[in-house]
């Protein structure tokens, strides 16, 4: 093999190898996305049989974070990939930290909410646990088609969507402490669904995480910590690589 074959035979390796890392990637985000389902199923309607289905599904997890961040140390210290590539594999390893996280916060709420509910949640309750369930639902589904595309405006969107999460996480807190006013027997159960809903909004936040490590994978910039107007009036100035 000449050398000109040699190199496009490594270069075809690397691209391979760097595909691979992505499917897993996904592949361990649709794991993440059913356990978010079945703990959101457990916090509404305290099926305990989905509850060990959330926790069952986080040994899977964990493994494929290893197993993954192992591949990606690999591919770093074999191929010394430069600037796009190399943007793509911190992406990666930032983002099944993230993933792995954010099933961490779902077995949480499956294990915060698998005890008995009956007279804690109202059906207002219910309804509004069933939005703000829905809206993190789709940061996490958006978020992994925009990994999975590189796609800067889907990442964007999952940013601004976090807002969303936020505002309806903090109308929740208010009503549950009234109704803890209302009804001091309710205290210890409602603590309980409190705290699942705090994971809730913590799930936002790890999703709006993976779309700045999305943005900062196709265009280079870094907008951790920078206000999102001024992040969209960089961004358009750029083309991406």
């Amino acid at each position: 093999m000449d050398k000109l074959n040699l190199s496009d035979h490594i270069s075809r390796q690397f691209n391979q190898e760097l595909e691979e890392v992505r499917s897993q990637v996904l592949h361990m985000g649709g794991i993440v996305e059913e356990q978010l389902a079945n703990a959101l199923k457990v916090l509404v309607s305290g099926d305990k049989s989905l509850a060990k289905e959330v926790l069952a599904a986080d040994a899977v997890v964990n493994a494929l974070e290893v197993d993954i961040d192992e591949e990606c140390t690999r591919i770093v210290a074999l191929r010394q990939p430069a600037a796009s590539d190399l943007r793509l594999v911190m992406t990666v390893v930032k983002t099944i930290n993230e993933l792995e996280r954010i099933g961490d916060e779902a077995k949480r709420i499956a294990k915060m909410t698998s005890d008995e509910l009956e007279g804690v949640l109202t059906e207002k309750m219910r309804t509004e646990l069933t939005f703000m369930g829905a809206l993190v639902r789709d940061m996490l589904r958006q978020v992994l088609d925009g990994f999975a595309r590189a796609d800067v405006d889907t990442a964007i969107e999952v940013v601004k969507a976090d807002k969303l999460v936020d505002k309806r996480y903090k109308k929740i807190v208010k009503q549950f402490i009234q109704q803890m006013v209302n009804d001091p027997d309710s205290v210890p159960s409602v603590i309980n669904v409190l705290w699942a809903v705090r994971s809730l909004e913590r799930l936002g936040d790890r999703c709006q995480n993976i779309a700045e490590h999305i943005i900062y994978m196709a265009l280079g910039t870094d907008i951790r910590h920078v206000k999102l107007d001024d992040v969209l009036a960089e961004i358009e100035g750029q083309d991406v690589d």
